[in-house]
């Protein structure tokens, strides 16, 4: 035992002489600052993410409030986030749900849950599954009513998945606004999805004709329907605008939010 004591402060030792360059020593020392570094980063994450995750609630309020043409700036987000009611609402009935806390369900995660979503087949905007359900906001007027309903929406662009609202009136069929708050779309060309002047193309558009059809379309030319029904293109960002116009159609339709829609039309809900 000894032995192996001396033995081990003799290597202790031999590597403590070797010079500052050597190559033990540096490959010593670049492990031993990435190890601390990695310590320290781990530590800042782990400390910081109650702070992150506030920041992309109030992030997402932010959002839900200015394409429901609610916010202004300097408000207090938080309190003038209290008009909005949430509700969990399962897609295929169109009804609001009770299995779950609307101010705390996550969309994402049951997304990726094999009990609450879907694997799809038929997948126009590429999100490859579909959650079961989503939580949508109503905002009511001073007598009560409806008066408008805000919509999450995604489905992939040219090189990510792009996550926003859509805005309705009462009836469930005029367009207030919409607009992006998550993507990685290319600054200038399908990043355009930001700037002000597109995203203000689709107030008072309409979602189906006279008929009953679907007919919004984000495209070069309008469509058949007419102008009411037509958002101009991203200049440049051919994919982008198919990706767009896939993920609107794809939501707003039979196997989105359709029964809802139909439910808000009734008044039933």
């Amino acid at each position: 035992m000894p032995d192996q004591v001396q033995e081990k402060k003799g290597l202790i030792r031999k590597f403590l002489d070797m010079p500052a360059d050597s190559v033990p020593k540096t490959i010593f020392m670049a492990v031993a600052v990435c190890l601390v570094a990695s310590m320290c980063v781990s530590a800042a994450a782990v400390a910081l993410r109650p702070v992150q995750e506030v920041n992309k609630l109030k992030d997402k309020q932010v959002n839900i409030l200015q394409v429901a043409g609610m916010y202004e700036p300097g408000v207090d987000v938080v309190e003038a986030f209290q008009v909005f009611e949430p509700h969990v609402l399962e897609l295929s009935s169109g009804t609001f749900s009770d299995q779950f806390d609307a101010t705390t369900f996550d969309d994402r995660a049951a997304a990726s849950d094999p009990e609450l979503s879907r694997a799809l087949e038929d997948d126009p905007a590429s999100i490859g599954r579909q959650s079961k359900f989503v939580t949508v906001y109503l905002l009511r007027d001073d007598a009560g009513e409806i008066e408008r309903v805000i919509l999450p929406l995604h489905g992939y662009g040219l090189w990510s998945t792009l996550y926003g609202f859509i805005a309705l009136e009462a009836n469930g069929n005029d367009i207030f606004g919409l607009q992006f708050y998550e993507h990685a779309e290319t600054p200038g060309l399908g990043g355009e999805v930001d700037n002000p002047r597109w995203k203000a193309l689709w107030s008072g558009k309409r979602l189906k004709d006279d008929d009953g059809n679907l007919a919004i379309t984000v495209a070069k030319t309008a469509p058949d329907a007419g102008p009411d029904y037509h958002i101009d293109a991203l200049a440049g960002a051919t994919l982008t605008t198919v990706g767009i116009d896939n993920l609107v159609k794809f939501w707003m339709g039979e196997a989105g939010y359709e029964p809802f829609l139909q439910n808000l039309e009734a008044g039933v809900l």
